[in-house]
């Protein structure tokens, strides 16, 4: 791995660098490493989340040493740099027609893709399931047992290199229609409401105590989350603008399906 890092950052400072043919095998073989598994834009670490800026970078350079070309799955066509993932019954995944997976993306065993997307540099971890018209980002990274509801936005992230993938943790519940870009991480077992909308700048406030509690582009574990707004003053006058409220939190349980249920009926949250 250091050989190719050493490799990536060459290139990423040398452009011209991308004619060479050993180049061209060290970025594909990131992005390989990438589609098994073996390696990934971002993992957990004792002292949290550690980014590899390096892997991002390969997959920003696999697009031009990459040539377009016709892929044909009959009867559709596409016409792409990034070839299609294959092998979905020899991984243990259920891909639902019209679902589609990029190569360099992670897929674990026992995922479910109803009809979505999962971009380059993504990482789905096992028992997740990525419903109807859901999307996964390149280099988002998801966790075990999570549910993306349908119509869910999952951003993606190649440049600014410095940019932190979006994170979403073991057993959490996106709710319908929901936007998480720029970076925001989930942490585990957090439920999010339907239409929550989360980005680097959105104010994540929890109202569930005596005084507000502020966050920015994080929710902690088990929280449980719907969209809301608070005044904010322009010069034309002032307005409602879009947060997002914790109005309490997911009991702590081996039951997963058993807190969620509770925890969605408890607080009247819409999913």
């Amino acid at each position: 791995m250091q050989e190719l890092r050493v490799t990536i950052e060459n290139a990423w400072e040398n452009r011209e660098l991308l004619q060479n043919a050993d180049t061209q095998a060290a970025i594909r073989a990131v992005v390989s490493a990438l589609d098994s598994g073996d390696l990934r834009v971002a993992k957990p670490t004792a002292d949290g989340w550690q980014v590899n800026e390096w892997v991002k970078k390969a997959v920003v350079l696999y697009f031009p040493i990459q040539k377009m070309e016709t892929i044909e799955v009959h009867p559709f066509e596409f016409h792409d740099k990034i070839p299609l993932k294959t092998g979905y019954a020899e991984k243990g995944v259920r891909v639902v027609p019209h679902s589609i997976a990029r190569h360099g993306s992670f897929l674990a065993s026992g995922v479910i893709m109803m009809p979505s997307y999962v971009n380059i540099g993504a990482y789905v971890d096992s028992g997740t399931m990525v419903d109807t018209w859901a999307t996964v980002g390149s280099c988002a990274q998801i966790g075990k047992n999570v549910h993306l509801s349908g119509g869910t936005g999952i951003g993606g992230v190649l440049e600014p290199l410095q940019a932190a993938p979006v994170i979403i943790e073991d057993d959490c519940f996106i709710g319908s229609r929901c936007i998480i870009v720029e970076g925001v991480r989930v942490e585990k077992e957090a439920v999010l409401g339907a239409n929550v909308v989360l980005t680097a700048s959105t104010k994540i406030i929890d109202v569930s105590g005596d005084a507000p509690v502020e966050y920015r582009a994080y929710v902690p574990a088990r929280s449980v989350v719907i969209p809301g707004t608070m005044p904010k003053d322009f010069p034309a006058g002032t307005y409602n603008v879009p947060c997002a409220l914790i109005i309490g939190k997911r009991k702590e349980s081996t039951d997963k399906k058993t807190s969620l249920n509770d925890a969605l009926r408890t607080h009247n949250v819409a999913v």
